[in-house]
């Protein structure tokens, strides 16, 4: 069993920064794909970035050049940079796990799946 918990979440104007962190436990975390995805009210879930434990990334087109994910397998952690923020960003962020030899940015690729974080970006 994978437990995910997501923090850092927030509100912040438009063009400010926001970190994001997920801890993992219960699972050898240095060999799961971990993945950052989002949902707004109203729209599906969809794939942020992706980081394997290779270190080898995946980013959606809107993240690209703004966001950045890393992850630290000593701290069982997960992180995602999040910079120059558009009120478009503003969801419900999930921390998601796989044991997966890629970084798919699909939702049904991932079966571990945190609580979410909510980041809301004002104009």
């Amino acid at each position: 069993q994978v437990q995910l918990v997501e923090s850092g979440g927030g509100s912040v104007q438009a063009g400010g920064s926001l970190r994001l962190s997920c801890e993992a436990s219960g699972h050898t975390y240095s060999s799961y794909c971990m993945a950052w995805f989002r949902q707004a009210p109203g729209k599906g879930r969809e794939g942020v970035a992706a980081i394997d434990n290779a270190g080898r990334t995946n980013y959606a087109d809107t993240a690209k050049g703004r966001f950045i994910i890393s992850k630290d397998n000593a701290k069982n952690t997960l992180d995602l940079q999040m910079n120059s923020l558009k009120p478009e960003d503003s969801a419900m962020y999930y921390c998601a796990a796989e044991r997966v030899v890629a970084v798919p940015l699909r939702q049904y690729d991932y079966r571990y799946w945190g609580q979410g974080t909510q980041v809301t970006v004002s104009s």
